[in-house]
């Protein structure tokens, strides 16, 4: 049996499910779910799993075909990409600082024992503390 509505229902699932495909969605976040495609099309969600299951089922094996990232969120993958790029660069950086850093605390440390020993009776000057190396 079909209803007044059923028709309008319909051309909105068909027009958001292309919109969501082509990447320009106008209502969701561009997801291919079944709930974004509901959000899409302005209709409740159960309209696409109980009542029309056809456009359902043809929105996700479509989305499975695409299985790439939607056009709406490739800029995000490439800054993703980009981002964890520059994170291990920085932690490489914070490594080879954090390893340049710890040689030089045993290096002022040698200093300063050597001065010690060269002059005995002194002890340590004042502006000088012994330090540990620090290892993350």
């Amino acid at each position: 049996m079909s209803y007044p509505n059923d028709h309008a229902e319909r051309a909105a699932i068909i027009a958001a499910t292309d919109r969501l495909l082509d990447g320009t969605p106008a209502r969701s976040t561009g997801s291919l779910t079944i709930v974004q495609l509901a959000a899409e099309a302005g209709v409740k969600r159960w309209i696409l799993t109980h009542k029309h299951t056809d456009l359902r089922d043809d929105f996700q094996r479509r989305a499975r075909a695409a299985s790439k990232l939607p056009p709406a969120f490739q800029h995000l993958e490439a800054q993703i990409t980009d981002l964890q790029a520059d994170n291990h660069r920085l932690r490489d950086r914070n490594r080879e600082l954090q390893e340049r850093n710890d040689l030089y605390a045993i290096v002022i440390n040698e200093l300063s024992a050597r001065l010690h020993a060269a002059n005995p009776g002194t002890g340590h000057p004042g502006n000088v503390t012994q330090l540990r190396p620090q290892h993350a």
